[in-house]
């Protein structure tokens, strides 16, 4: 007679405490930022002015130039001086063209942040990063509107890109 295998008794596992759950007990803090494309037409071809910053850390990445809201400023206000701000170029909205909501987390609170992006018609100034009061932008360059989705480093600002592209080009 052969033996039958006695089953193996399984011990329940304790619960693993995913970093995801540790995070929602941090405070929760909600920021509104705006920005977006400023675009300037020369001998029928479309640039944007782009910025390069630090990310966390602490390497360099182009993006959208963008900040937060200041006192009781609408986005379109914002999106306009903070533009003006990170790249010295002024410019008048065009239209909405998306709004980004996604949250991070730092060491002390889980951030919410909305970040409104417009299309915007570049109407003068020079490129210049010196009227950033923060100086997070360490860099501006325009960069044919055919070609600075790859070099962003945000896919969420690559869509924009595409966007401002199809409405630009009468797909849209």
């Amino acid at each position: 007679m052969s033996a039958v295998p006695t089953p193996r008794r399984r011990l329940p596992r304790p619960p693993r405490r995913h970093l995801q759950t540790v995070r929602s007990f941090l405070p929760v803090a909600d920021e509104t930022s705006a920005g977006g494309l400023i675009v300037d037409v020369v001998d029928g071809r479309a640039y944007t002015a782009v910025i390069a910053r630090r990310n966390r850390a602490g390497r360099l990445e182009w993006c959208l130039p963008k900040g937060h809201l200041e006192g009781s400023e609408t986005p379109q206000q914002a999106a306009v001086r903070e533009i003006f701000e990170e790249t010295g170029i002024e410019g008048r909205i065009l239209r909405h063209l998306a709004t980004i909501d996604y949250w991070f987390a730092g060491s002390d609170r889980r951030v919410h942040k909305v970040v409104y992006h417009y299309l915007l018609e570049a109407t003068g100034g020079e490129l210049t990063t010196e009227n950033d009061p923060d100086r997070e932008a360490e860099d501006v360059a325009w960069v044919n509107l055919s070609e600075v989705a790859s070099r962003l480093a945000y896919p969420n600002e690559r869509h924009v890109v595409a966007t401002a592209r199809d409405l630009l080009t009468g797909r849209q």
